[in-house]
């Protein structure tokens, strides 16, 4: 087992055949909110720059039974056993994307020289190990790497994946040309405009996986776009920043001017929550223009705790001046989602409640956003102490289930009564 680190296993692979695969996902539920597996493509692009043959599996999407709508995808589903970690959890349990057969009917069709695994949800790591498995057994003696969120934040854990190499952080040769055509009929394409966060919030994993907070510039990220859009022309277009509106003169605005120009019939979408802090007057407008059809915001709540928490990034008013701002550009109330937190360690029910209320009196829609202890954060190092089985057993950082069964708090009934109350 190595930990990948001078990239000469990379350099390597100039003109050699790699296989990406995304696996499946295993969990009790999953909703299509734009997701590909950008970090993979990125580092196929980077490959194929290097002369590579690139391919891909994308159990996620080839998987699809149906499409919904804006570009999303309904992605079939089978029921499965719980696993021990979960076997008191009075939910059913799903395997998503392509069956066991069809995977290994699609690794046997292959013949690369490597396989790069990627992982997303430390939680997912089911599926991870799954197809690390079906590698070994159709295509023995092939080089693994196993790189993603996954593997960046739970090294170790993911030491017993089965893979030769565990990739942590960013791909060493990242491009931004981003080889879409891997996918026959791609939904959406997926774009990032920038790496890390400027903020530090004591939940957030963003700069453990990006580094420090850097941009794309404006010009590049066009030519990007244009590139994509030449080889699959979409109807959408995903952004996956973190922080998409800081500096927005010199990165943001000049892309929406591009969106203006050369495809003003496309839908933009953000779901990653938007700082409320740069919805300015000029920047809402410039969105409305530009074809910005989903806003989420980031507003987390208004409690010290949380506010805290969240790097103050929501001062006084900021959230009221932004909502004001967008409705003046044109969207509707019920197009402006607003990203509330609950089961922040220290957080209580009541402070959840009252931002909910609060979001809903200005006639905006919540959505509850769970917490996730994710490793190598501050809040994380303050739930491990309380509950130090989340260190060695990934799968219980799964959002779904740690505040209700774990932490206790909310409660299960408390947790329902607000997910009630946020879709009031």
């Amino acid at each position: 087992m190595k930990h990948a680190g001078t990239g000469d296993f990379f350099r390597a692979l100039a003109g050699k055949r790699v296989l990406g695969v995304n696996p499946p996902v295993y969990d009790f539920a999953w909703f299509d909110l734009w997701a590909l597996p950008l970090g993979l493509l990125e580092a196929l692009g980077a490959c194929r720059e290097i002369g590579c043959d690139v391919s891909l599996i994308d159990c996620v999407h080839e998987g699809m039974i149906g499409e919904l709508s804006l570009g999303r995808r309904k992605i079939g589903r089978s029921k499965v056993e719980r696993p021990n970690s979960y076997r008191d959890i009075p939910r059913r349990f799903y395997r998503y994307g392509i069956d066991r057969e069809q995977l290994r009917n699609r690794l046997a069709r292959s013949s690369p020289d490597a396989v790069f695994v990627t992982s997303i949800m430390t939680y997912w790591y089911i599926g991870v190990r799954e197809v690390i498995s079906a590698v070994r057994d159709v295509m023995p003696g092939v080089p693994v790497v196993l790189g993603g969120i996954y593997a960046t934040l739970c090294p170790e854990h993911a030491k017993d994946s089965g893979a030769d190499i565990i990739h942590s952080g960013p791909f060493p040769f990242s491009s931004p040309r981003v080889p879409i055509d891997l996918y026959d009929r791609p939904p959406f394409i997926p774009l990032a405009t920038s790496r890390g966060c400027p903020l530090d919030c004591d939940y957030c994993a963003s700069k453990a996986l990006g580094g420090d907070f850097s941009e794309t510039p404006a010009d590049e990220i066009i030519h990007c776009l244009d590139s994509m859009m030449d080889i699959a022309p979409a109807r959408d277009v995903a952004f996956y920043d973190d922080a998409l509106l800081w500096n927005r003169e010199s990165r943001f605005y000049p892309l929406c001017e591009h969106f203006r120009t050369f495809y003003p019939e496309i839908n933009l979408h953000t779901p990653n929550g938007l700082h409320v802090s740069c919805l300015d007057e000029r920047c809402c407008h410039e969105m409305a223009s530009a074809g910005f059809r989903t806003i989420r915001l980031s507003y987390e709540g208004t409690d010290t705790l949380t506010s805290a928490a969240s790097s103050d990034k929501v001062g006084e008013g900021d959230y009221e001046r932004a909502v004001r701002n967008l409705r003046h550009a044109g969207y509707s109330e019920d197009e402006i989602e607003t990203y509330v937190l609950a089961g922040l360690p220290g957080q209580s029910t009541k402070d959840v409640e009252s931002s909910i209320n609060f979001v809903k009196s200005l006639g905006c829609r919540p959505k509850l956003a769970e917490y996730s202890p994710i490793p190598g954060t501050r809040a994380f190092a303050a739930s491990a102490a309380r509950y130090p089985e989340i260190i060695s057993e990934p799968l219980l950082h799964n959002n779904t289930i740690y505040a209700q069964y774990v932490a206790g708090i909310p409660t299960p009934a408390e947790l329902q009564e607000l997910k009630n109350s946020a879709k009031e």
